[in-house]
């Protein structure tokens, strides 16, 4: 009988595979354990899965199938749960089953905003504007160890919907180390009568389209209350200090770049999906997440 023979350079290259093996399956494991945990911390918050949530008060949204909602420190505590610091300005929380998409709520009470600017919102300059915020915050960014950030251009210039009394934008982000994609940033705020209501969204250029217009029709359930609406401001009422020109101006920090806090979170970001919604309250990220109903099914991520 012929004797069987494996040469040496095979039989390394095979044991190296099993080596390979048998070292990721700790590591996978630790991941399972790591996703059970925080979907057992997250079921913990409390969720209502049908009827009309309740943001703080002054907006209601309702529930879609297939989606759970929170209140304002349900989102707060998910939030601190991937990385974030607690927000107490959220509102509230949609968002779907698992580790789903975060649609997360905000209002921001500091007046009625004027929309007297309407007409003359001068994307360019608005453009420059936020370029300057964007370099004092890479500041910060590179003393923390966060990988700095450029605006590449709009993606959605500065525009004011006079019926809906919604202000949106969508700016094009890319990161400066050179390993991300590109990455848009896209900001809506829904004026009331003593505040507006924030809301974002960061995805992939490839994204953009199929994801607002999910997102779109996620807001057509939101509505303020009574006595809460644009049209209802009244003499007295207190009147924001800045204009829409300035809500454009002055967001804050890019949420698409706080996406490296959850590095930390390791080879459990490698088992979700490519797409993400996320709707904020401030400048918060969330993980990427495909909508497998909408779009199909997993991918693995993109950078």
């Amino acid at each position: 009988m012929k004797s069987s023979f494996i040469p040496h350079a095979v039989l390394l290259a095979c044991l190296a595979v099993l080596s390979t093996a048998q070292a990721q399956q700790p590591a996978n494991e630790n991941a399972d354990a790591r996703e059970k945990k925080l979907l057992d911390d997250m079921e913990k918050v409390g969720w209502v899965r049908e009827g009309v949530g309740d943001l703080g008060g002054v907006a209601t949204i309702a529930i879609p199938k297939g989606y759970r909602f929170t209140h304002g420190s349900g989102a707060s505590r998910v939030l601190e749960l991937f990385g974030n610091l607690p927000q107490p300005s959220a509102s509230g929380m949609l968002t779907t089953e698992g580790l789903g998409p975060w649609i997360i709520f905000g209002y921001d009470d500091s007046g009625h905003v004027k929309d007297d600017e309407k007409d003359s919102i001068n994307a360019d300059e608005l453009l420059e504007i936020r370029r300057e915020r964007l370099a004092e915050s890479n500041q910060a960014r590179k003393q923390r160890g966060i990988h700095e950030l450029a605006i590449l251009g709009w993606a959605m210039p500065p525009r004011f919907n006079d019926s809906t009394k919604t202000l949106e934008w969508a700016v094009r982000i890319q990161s400066l180390d050179g390993k991300g994609g590109e990455s848009i940033n896209y900001e809506t705020r829904l004026l009331g009568r003593t505040g507006s209501m924030k809301v974002q969204l960061v995805c992939g250029p490839a994204d953009f389209q199929p994801l607002l217009n999910e997102l779109q029709r996620v807001m057509r359930g939101f509505a303020y209350v009574e006595g809460q609406r644009y049209a209802e401001f009244r003499k007295g009422d207190k009147v924001a200090e800045y204009g829409l020109t300035a809500l454009v101006a002055g967001a804050g920090v890019v949420a698409a770049g706080k996406m490296g806090l959850f590095g930390k979170l390791g080879v459990l970001i490698a088992k979700l999906g490519k797409g993400i919604i996320l709707v904020v309250a401030a400048a918060l990220a969330g993980l990427k997440k495909l909508f497998g109903k909408i779009f199909g099914s997993r991918q693995p991520p993109g950078e």
